[in-house]
């Protein structure tokens, strides 16, 4: 097991992608599939702070009760929006991946290559057959 961790969503194509670049470079992650497992809150908090975005950013509308919540309302603060987060794990995008050079949103999932601190090992096409990293294991 690496120091490398995936918060994954077996069901996301995106989050599918991000941890078969991150096995391309012969890393095997600790997954958590955090709609089984959600974070707690010191943990969700200190991916957001490790991270150095708001609180929004980390909010998935799509496939979410996002809207009937009524969470595009700028009165929710961030503690609010994060109890809606550990209420409804569905409303964390994914994947969120943390390395020891740092954590990140993986969308798009070509993002999770700048914090990988082992290069690719070969050729990777995402599932819809985008090139990411050709056969020298560079990015496309």
């Amino acid at each position: 097991m690496s120091n490398i961790t995936i918060y994954h969503n077996p069901a996301c194509g995106t989050s599918r992608n991000v941890l078969a670049l991150i096995r391309n470079s012969g890393e095997e992650p600790k997954i958590i599939e955090y709609l089984k497992t959600p974070p707690d809150r010191a943990t969700l908090t200190a991916l957001i702070a490790a991270m150095g975005v708001p609180v929004r950013a980390v909010l998935r509308e799509k496939g979410t009760p996002y809207a009937e919540l009524g969470l595009d309302d700028p009165k929710w603060s961030d503690e609010q929006l994060i109890d809606f987060m550990l209420q409804h794990p569905i409303l964390i995008d994914r994947p969120i991946v943390a390395t020891p050079l740092g954590t990140r949103l993986c969308r798009p999932s070509e993002t999770v290559l700048d914090i990988l601190p082992q290069p690719q090992r070969g050729a990777f096409n995402k599932e819809d057959g985008e090139a990411v990293v050709n056969a020298e294991g560079r990015r496309v």
